[in-house]
């Protein structure tokens, strides 16, 4: 699957390149402002965003730019859905998941407790009836949304001294992101979201007791391993990440056809960068974590068992609190279950 995408990102952004100045006269062009919730500077993730940015306008030839602005350049990270909702902002770039508090079903497009991996969860985007469910739910926000980058799985904590049990979780204070947070919650934690510029000094001056926060190279470049000497693995809350390039849709519908297929293609180049190189960029930062002294934790069988089994009470409960919610739950299930008939017989296991 993954030279699949690389292939077609290729051909098509040759196609883009070529045809770009024959046919861009035709278009209005197009100039876009994009609140990004993180900093362009951050790996992987601001780096993607920046990177959009020159791909759409190298591609188009000029004729659409889209520009990347750090947060609170243009608006606070967790107020972009807001913004571009109501048109003050051309678009954004975020994990949907961060307005998973006015939509709940949000943020299956952006991580899921427990979830698949990188292809497996793209391939439910695109030809499994996810974007289909997305573009209902965001529609009634005046958005529209593309997935525009993949990430690999996260640590799940990172903690100041040892966890003996999980029953310690009863009382802490953590940063914790999306549907994750809900499982927390449900063994003992308060929890709060925090945007990632924040975090580590909320951890530095004891306002929370432990976080999840990102993908290793991320969290290496933030601080944490100077702040915390205890990671745990494997990711269950985010077993994969897809960002959203979320635009407000009668801009997006204004554009022609040309001009959405190219900015269509821009994402797909940002997927295909993003899948190659996420897995083998966390190695160096996991050797990094190991030179700075931090102890990384693998959670038993058990543990993991207990996570999952709350993440089942979570997924009931807001699947019959919100019928967006069942309805991607219920999607996502079901493409699951099909595609394992051909993963499970496919691919060697360790």
């Amino acid at each position: 699957m993954r030279t699949h995408w690389i292939a077609v990102a290729i051909v098509a952004g040759v196609f883009s390149v070529g045809s770009a100045t024959t046919v861009a006269a035709q278009d209005r062009p197009i100039r876009w402002k994009m609140a990004s919730v993180v900093p362009g500077n951050l790996a992987h993730f601001g780096e993607g965003s920046v990177r959009l940015e020159k791909t759409i306008d190298l591609i188009s030839g000029g004729t659409i730019q889209i520009k990347h602005f750090d947060p609170g350049a243009l608006v606070p990270a967790l107020q972009i859905f807001d913004a571009v909702s109501s048109g003050s902002v051309d678009a954004g770039y975020a994990g949907s998941g961060y307005w998973a508090g006015k939509v709940p079903a949000a943020a299956f497009f952006n991580s899921i407790p427990f979830g698949p991996g990188m292809d497996e969860y793209l391939a439910w985007i695109r030809v499994g009836g996810g974007q289909q469910i997305w573009d209902e739910i965001y529609a009634k926000h005046n958005l529209k949304a593309l997935p525009c980058l993949m990430a690999p799985p996260e640590p799940s904590l990172w903690v100041k001294k040892e966890l003996k049990s999980l029953d310690e979780f009863k009382g802490m204070k953590l940063r914790y992101f999306g549907l994750g947070a809900l499982v927390m919650t449900k063994l003992g934690a308060s929890t709060q979201l925090l945007a990632t510029a924040d975090t580590a000094q909320a951890l530095e001056r004891g306002l929370i007791d432990g976080l999840e926060n990102s993908i290793a190279t991320l969290d290496l470049q933030v601080g944490f391993p100077n702040l915390a000497k205890h990671v745990y693995f494997p990711g269950w809350h985010q077993q994969a990440s897809s960002l959203e390039l979320m635009m407000h849709k009668p801009k997006w519908d204004a554009l022609s056809e040309r001009q959405k297929r190219l900015i269509e293609l821009a994402c797909n180049e940002n997927i295909t960068w993003s899948i190659t190189v996420a897995n083998v960029s966390q190695v160096p930062a996991i050797e990094e974590f190991k030179k700075r002294g931090v102890t990384i934790h693998r959670w038993s069988n058990e543990q993991l068992a207990t996570f999952k089994k709350h993440w089942e009470e979570v997924v009931e409960e807001q699947s019959a609190k919100n019928a967006d919610f069942k309805r991607a739950w219920e999607s996502l299930k079901a493409f699951r279950v099909r595609y394992a008939l051909w993963s499970d017989i496919g691919y060697l296991k360790d």
